[in-house]
């Protein structure tokens, strides 16, 4: 079974939980969402890099799950969302390609 890389899975996880909070109108749900994405992605990091490279990365995706807030009233929430999940996925795979 062909394993699907950190990136995506961190990047769907900043996506999905926003569309899950969005479209539900529970944002617990949504963060849900984004906790089991991220969760996902942390042990997928912590086996390609180790620890300490999983424990950066899981602050990246935590802060830009963070500052997708402030950013969304700047430029809207979906563009936001889109411009953080890119960002965390390029970190990912940065890292994981001098893993």
């Amino acid at each position: 079974m062909a394993k699907i890389p950190a990136a995506a899975v961190a990047a769907t996880g900043l996506i999905g939980g926003f569309a899950v909070a969005r479209w539900t109108r529970k944002r617990p749900l949504g963060g849900v969402a984004l906790a089991a994405a991220g969760a996902v992605a942390a042990r997928q990091w912590q086996q390609e890099a180790g620890t300490a490279k999983a424990a950066a990365l899981t602050g990246v995706y935590l802060a830009a799950f963070g500052g997708s807030h402030p950013l969304a009233k700047k430029i809207g929430a979906w563009p936001a969302v889109f411009s953080v999940a890119g960002a965390v996925a390029v970190a990912s795979t940065v890292v994981a390609r001098r893993a």
